[in-house]
């Protein structure tokens, strides 16, 4: 008699805000369907990237999986709901990918005996979080420092996010010759991505050859001074604010160099997909020295700058321009190579595989 599969749930807050969408997308259609029973949890149905995840054709619940801490005393009958949820639709695990502290899902599924385990995926830690981790029976984290918030937790396991090396290709597109240096970064604009930093940076370089793409959503507040830094600083002429763009792999094909100026505050990085992408695509790549970019390119120290040092930036921005086509075109391969041996697709949803048979089974 064949073994009965997994039966497996995946809660995530939404799919049109974080790229965590994306990623959950990857894993739960790479899983075995044979060995896994997969439904999808998430708070509603809203925005272009629900509907490719609604083609896999799973099971989609729009139940909100979470609730509200306070009142305390009445926690527990709002806690009911989501634990009848669970139970009656015969989850084994519960694999939650969302973005907050929230612990509530945690206690409903610990209440019923259910196995629940969360993926964190950015720094910061509070109380909120080490109730969290607490009741988790396990928690996967993205990179090597996250495992200092949680020292006595044995149960937790380093899973790289893992990237289709085949769709991040550069073959797919053909590179024209251009005259500029086109330098691109990838980030929904807000302070943290320390957009500032590589603005100054190209106006110190004071070099018309060089141009910028600026991809991600803009229409707020920090989009707006970046904009008017632009101005401010002589640049507009230089610089392209492209907004949001559903297949980024063309902007990054065409261009030179990509840079991701993080600042080392606040949230900081867990595991920046962007950077990722940009690695697999083969071009050359800056990044700011800072938890989750220094853990992808540890092997590749001399492509790391002080965070928010625009002059350092600018250093590093002058010595790759300066090296010959051939010289470039190495780097990106070597950084290609590097994510097809680290983070490989196939080896992110094995190790989730394996995680999963052996919680079922302690």
């Amino acid at each position: 008699m064949m073994n009965k599969p997994i039966k497996i749930l995946f809660t995530i807050s939404n799919f049109n805000t974080a790229g965590s969408g994306k990623v959950v997308y990857d894993l739960v259609n790479g899983l075995d369907k044979s060995k896994f029973d997969v439904h999808i949890a998430c708070g509603d149905n809203k925005g272009a990237f629900f509907k490719e995840v609604e083609a896999l054709g799973l099971p989609i619940h729009i139940f909100e999986t979470k609730t509200h801490y306070r009142p305390y005393y009445s926690l527990m009958s709002r806690i009911r709901p989501i634990s009848k949820f669970y139970k009656s639709h015969g989850f084994e695990i519960v694999h939650s990918w969302q973005w907050s502290n929230d612990w509530t899902e945690a206690l409903a599924a610990r209440l019923i005996g259910i196995k629940w385990l969360y993926t964190k995926k950015a720094m910061g830690f509070n109380k909120h979080w080490k109730i969290k981790s607490f009741l988790a029976n396990f928690i996967v984290t993205i990179n090597e420092e996250m495992s200092q918030y949680f020292p006595n937790k044995k149960a937790q396991q380093l899973i790289p996010i893992g990237i289709d090396t085949d769709y991040y290709s550069p073959t797919h597109f053909e590179r024209k010759e251009s005259k500029s240096f086109k330098i691109i970064t990838v980030a929904n604009l807000v302070p943290v991505k320390g957009i500032e930093v590589l603005l100054h940076a190209v106006h110190q370089l004071n070099d018309p050859e060089i141009s910028l793409d600026i991809l991600g959503n803009n229409a707020n507040e920090y989009g707006e001074a970046m904009q008017s830094l632009t101005e401010t600083l002589g640049i507009a002429h230089q610089v392209r604010f492209l907004g949001k763009q559903l297949d980024v792999r063309p902007y990054i094909a065409a261009s030179d160099m990509y840079v991701i100026p993080t600042l080392n505050q606040g949230r900081k990085e867990g595991m920046p997909m962007a950077l990722v992408e940009a690695m697999c695509m083969g071009i050359p790549l800056l990044g700011s020295d800072i938890t989750g970019i220094n853990f992808v390119l540890k092997d590749f120290q001399n492509l790391l700058f002080e965070a928010g040092n625009s002059n350092a930036l600018a250093d590093k921005i002058t010595h790759l321009k300066s090296l010959s086509h051939n010289d470039r075109f190495q780097i990106g391969q070597d950084l290609r190579q590097y994510c097809i041996d680290h983070f490989s697709m196939e080896q992110f949803i094995t190790q989730h595989e394996e995680l999963y048979t052996k919680l079922v089974r302690s």
